[in-house]
């Protein structure tokens, strides 16, 4: 009796890894977009506080 070759999945498995990859991606791109602004107005608070806290009359924090 012959038996059936068997198949090679190698390609399925790449598939997949690419989905999983994409996947982790696109909620990483997400995060970024709902947290971006509350990170950057916390950046600018925290940069007044301590302009006023040091009484610095100029400068930047960017």
């Amino acid at each position: 009796m012959r038996q059936k070759p068997l198949r090679d999945e190698r390609g399925a498995s790449a598939v997949e890894y690419g989905l999983l990859v994409s996947g982790i991606a696109a909620v990483i791109a997400v995060a970024v977009y709902l947290f971006g602004g509350v990170t950057g107005e916390m950046f600018t608070g925290t940069c007044d506080t301590i302009r006023i806290e040091t009484g610095a009359s100029s400068g930047s924090c960017s």
